[in-house]
């Protein structure tokens, strides 16, 4: 049977629980033998039906470049599917970042001590031009890139980047193997402290306070350097540096995990309609939410899923490790959206140069360029709409 054909008769298969992964000689193998275990990995699978066909016509027609293919793609699993040692391997090359000296300039940037801080001094120069924008989607595929490759790069890292499925335990986030306190896990909820709570879709949402609050309890990031900000802090308690974003301000991480954002925004059956949504201006639209009318969206609802400090910081949020995966999984959903409405989704672009068009600003461009600062070169939108295109070869599982 061919692989076109193996994954649509997947995609018929309803109500499967899906068994422990097993060792494959090659992704292919692994692509042909992966069972959905949700809508979304059905969907996937239907979406990597279409991707192989849009392939395979591109090859005959001697449109395809480059030498990224299905036979030879990275694949990105979530968290729950790796093995205990892929997750190991995963946490020390991320511990082996925040150990590597800081190459930003530290007479602007102080605080910035590690290679883990360069990403979050990026991602906070460049968060009021890649949030409500039309660049958001592609912004964030090539920054969480990037922080992949680094892993790779300099740390010896051999996988892909994982992703977290919000929705698997939308219902009670602490007991995700994400946030397990496991030495497999990337920590645990905070320690608790009685608060009131955090304010969301500036300033429009309340979200309560959950178990946590305090410093993170267990796990291989327990002790971790917390190095500047607070920037934007939104959980109560916490309060910006009064010295600014980048002076150096060590503390610890802090988590206050909430099944109130997850449970309320971050379900699989919410992530299926924000998949099947047709055009990108629908999805972005759902994506980002309706913080007037209380719908925080659901990718601020993953950061406030995280909450605490850093991880609801709109400026500081890659300060928690579980940024990465969070994001991860939202190009997930964005890939999914993308193969399922192929080939029209690879031009599809919506939204302006500013946060929610203000100030009022033209339309991004295919051919706007994605700032990296020092951390990588800058990249056309255009080459980023494509996890088989540009720098990219990956696909999800």
């Amino acid at each position: 049977m061919r692989f076109l054909d193996l994954l649509v008769a997947a995609t018929a298969v309803s109500g499967v629980t899906i068994a422990p992964r097993q060792e494959t000689a090659n992704a292919y193998e692994e692509i042909e033998n992966f069972t959905p275990e949700d809508d979304i990995a059905r969907l996937a699978l239907a979406g990597l039906a279409n991707l192989t066909e849009f392939e395979e016509t591109a090859v005959k027609s001697k449109a395809k470049r480059g030498g990224c293919s299905l036979l030879n793609v990275s694949i990105r699993r979530d968290w729950a599917h790796m093995f205990a040692s892929e997750r190991k391997a995963y946490i020390s090359s991320v511990q082996c970042l925040m150990a590597k000296p800081s190459k930003v300039d530290h007479t602007l940037y102080p605080g910035a001590k590690s290679r883990f801080d360069d990403f979050i001094v990026v991602h906070a120069n460049y968060s009021r031009s890649i949030h409500g924008t039309g660049n958001f989607l592609t912004w964030h595929r090539y920054f969480t890139f990037v922080y992949e490759q680094a892993l790779k790069n300099e740390c010896g890292y051999k996988g892909a980047q994982p992703y977290w499925n919000w929705g698997t335990w939308a219902h009670d986030p602490a007991k995700s193997p994400v946030f397990d306190g496991s030495d497999t896990s990337l920590g645990s909820d905070g320690s608790f402290v009685a608060h009131n709570g955090s304010v969301a879709g500036r300033g429009a949402i309340w979200v309560p306070s959950g178990k946590g609050g305090g410093c993170m309890k267990s796990g291989p990031f327990k002790n971790m350097a917390n190095n500047m900000g607070p920037m934007q802090p939104t959980m109560d308690g916490v309060v910006a540096n009064p010295d600014g974003f980048y002076a150096y301000n060590p503390r610890c991480l802090k988590r206050d995990i909430s099944p109130y954002a997850s449970s309320t925004w971050t379900t699989t059956p919410q992530i299926t309609t924000l998949i099947t949504t047709r055009g990108v201006k629908a999805f972005q639209d759902n994506i980002n939410g309706d913080f007037a009318n209380g719908n925080l969206g659901i990718h601020s609802a993953g950061h406030y899923t995280i909450g605490g400090d850093p991880g609801s910081d709109f400026y500081q949020s890659p300060g928690d490790p579980v940024f990465y995966l969070h994001h991860a999984m939202v190009d997930r959903t964005y890939w999914i959206h993308q193969n399922l409405n192929l080939p029209g989704s690879l031009t599809d672009l919506d939204g302006t140069l500013t946060v929610f068009n203000n100030p009022p600003s033209r339309e991004t461009s295919l051919d706007d360029l994605l700032g990296m600062g020092p951390l990588a070169p800058e990249l056309k939108i255009r080459d980023a709409m494509s996890s088989l295109g540009g720098p990219f070869c990956y696909i999800y599982l």
